[in-house]
């Protein structure tokens, strides 16, 4: 049998291309590339949050801010994502710390030195009247509905939101200016405790008064009047970045159907 011959293959029509020439290499550095495998060398930081098992707490607070987000809020709660600005509750904080009620030690200390002064004397020595901030929403309520509280300052994040939902429309009722602050754990500090639902200003010195009427002013001005239609517009409604692109897609293939 005759011995087959092998075929040679054409040549490419297309000229090769020539090597590149490699850059020289300097001789001092040395590459020390890293092996990132299975008990090699450590792995880069990387941001691992999405991976975290976060506490329940934590978790129950994240889903509960996307859920308000998500589904449609009354007026009666959108109202409390409506809080007084910075500056004004600034100032808010400065004239409430002027009128903290005092401290337990505190209390102790007037009541021995009364007592010493009153076994000195053998008479009941008179006090004045102490102005402090008013706190505790049954308290609160009964100032308000008395008209006794001049400035009412109501924490909005209260939780349940049931325990002050209705106080806006009580003070409205009264006629008793309102405010909306960041952080009943704020408020909480005024009156030494961890958090306070509220605070109620009844009376002041005669020196705070001015300061105490301008900050009045300047939150019916700033706030009251600012979100008064605000305080009647519905919340929430306001979807993902993945939820709102497949509606996008589904109009518009509505659209193109047409």
């Amino acid at each position: 049998m005759a011995p087959v011959k092998k075929s040679k293959v054409a040549p490419s029509p297309y000229a090769k291309k020539g090597a590149a020439a490699k850059a020289p290499v300097n001789p001092l550095i040395e590459k020390t590339p890293k092996n990132f495998g299975v008990g090699q060398d450590v792995q880069p930081i990387k941001d691992l949050s999405r991976y975290v098992k976060w506490p329940e707490y934590v978790r129950l607070q994240r889903q509960r801010k996307i859920l308000n987000l998500r589904l449609k809020v009354p007026p009666a709660l959108n109202q409390f994502t409506q809080v007084l600005d910075k500056n004004t509750a600034t100032q808010l904080f400065k004239l409430a710390n002027k009128y903290r009620p005092e401290t337990r030690i505190e209390k102790k200390e007037r009541l021995t030195a009364a007592a010493a002064v009153q076994a000195e004397k053998g008479a009941k020595v008179e006090t004045k009247k102490p102005f402090v901030v008013k706190y505790g929403i049954n308290h609160i309520t009964a100032l308000i509905e008395a008209k006794k509280a001049s400035l009412v300052v109501i924490a909005d994040d209260v939780d349940p939101i049931e325990v002050v939902v209705w106080l806006p429309a009580l003070c409205r009722k009264m006629g008793i200016p309102y405010v909306i602050v960041k952080g009943k754990a704020r408020l909480g500090t005024v009156v030494h405790k961890k958090t306070a639902t509220a605070l109620a200003f009844t009376e002041t010195r005669a020196e705070d008064k001015a300061e105490l009427a301008s900050l009045i002013s300047a939150i019916k001005s700033n706030y009251i009047e600012k979100n008064e239609t605000a305080r009647k517009a519905w919340g929430g409604g306001i979807m993902g970045f993945k939820s709102n692109n497949k509606t996008t897609k589904r109009a518009n293939a509505v659209k193109n159907s047409l």
